[in-house]
């Protein structure tokens, strides 16, 4: 059997499903998830190993006209790794209409004539047959009057797992012939640290208004098992650009907070495979997004 291995990079606007169905294909959380824009900031790669090859996908965060430095340098980010991927995958999804976004981003494919170019229609769950037709179609004249067309349309459900196996077998063949290029354990490339960090971003998220998850950045401080004993204590920081944007995060009597540190714990705890203590600081780095400095400071 001829084994294929390489990389895939998931592209498209912020919140299209990229992430997800980085996390149905691997078969594990490697990244985290949420309905606020700009969740994924990082280049994170997901293993999927297959008895005809090795598909590591590589989830970038979502392409935006960028408003502070941060967004400039998001941005750049995924232009570095598009180009040096073996297939672009451009997620659009079922239930929402094409529009002005998703074209600029197909614009930006024309850099990158290396790469093979794959389409794929997430969240086919969310709306019935005849919807996901017309965006096949609509997504396959994206292309009508260019000179390369997609190499695959795949249309897929990370939640009900719809088309997984058609969207991996598609990838793998479009990927060159080399032999595996991660160990078969490994699901992610990411350290625990970074995972960890995540992983209080993601607890961070949930229930905050629209402007406040921008202004979020988690950094690590220590990650120590206890000595003789089966904990192991992280102490991790929670950064915002104002004092306002402190308060809400810590709650009233420090609720909102506890409620961040019980979620995330929980995350943690399964990725370590041991009880944590997890010590939380919340603090203010002004403006970091727009600092090039801070932005440094914090992993940027």
């Amino acid at each position: 059997m001829t084994f294929h291995a390489g990389f895939v990079s998931f592209v498209g606007r912020p919140n299209v499903g990229k992430s997800t169905l980085t996390n149905a294909l691997v078969g594990e959380k490697v990244a985290i998830t949420s309905a606020k824009p700009q969740t994924t900031r990082r280049a994170i790669r997901g293993i999927v190993h297959r008895p005809d090859g090795q598909l590591i996908i590589v989830d970038t965060p979502g392409i935006h006209r960028p408003r502070t430095l941060l967004g400039q340098r998001l941005n750049d980010l995924v232009e570095s790794t598009l180009a040096d991927v073996d297939v672009i995958a451009f997620c659009l999804p079922a239930d929402e209409k094409i529009g002005p976004g998703d074209r600029f981003i197909v614009e930006q494919l024309e850099q990158y004539p290396r790469a093979r170019k794959v389409a794929i229609v997430t969240k086919t769950d969310k709306v019935a047959r005849q919807r996901v037709a017309e965006q096949l179609i609509a997504v396959s004249e994206l292309r009508a009057d260019k000179d390369w067309q997609w190499d695959e349309i795949v249309p897929v459900s990370a939640l009900t797992s719809e088309q997984l196996d058609i969207l991996a077998d598609a990838l793998i063949a479009l990927l060159p012939e080399s032999p595996p290029l991660y160990p078969e354990e490994a699901v992610t490339d990411e350290t625990d640290e970074d995972r960890i960090a995540e992983l209080i971003r993601e607890a961070a998220l949930e229930g905050v208004e629209d402007e406040l998850p921008h202004s979020l950045a988690v950094t690590i401080d220590e990650i120590t098992p206890r000595q003789d004993s089966t904990l192991t204590d992280v102490y991790a920081n929670i950064w915002v650009e104002r004092d306002s944007q402190k308060g809400i995060i810590i709650g009233k009597g420090g609720k909102r907070l506890q409620e961040i540190g019980a979620q995330s714990r929980a995350g943690i705890e399964a990725l370590l495979g041991t009880r944590v203590y997890l010590s939380l600081r919340v603090k203010v780095a002004k403006e970091w997004q727009r600092d090039a400095k801070l932005l440094g400071r914090l992993g940027f």
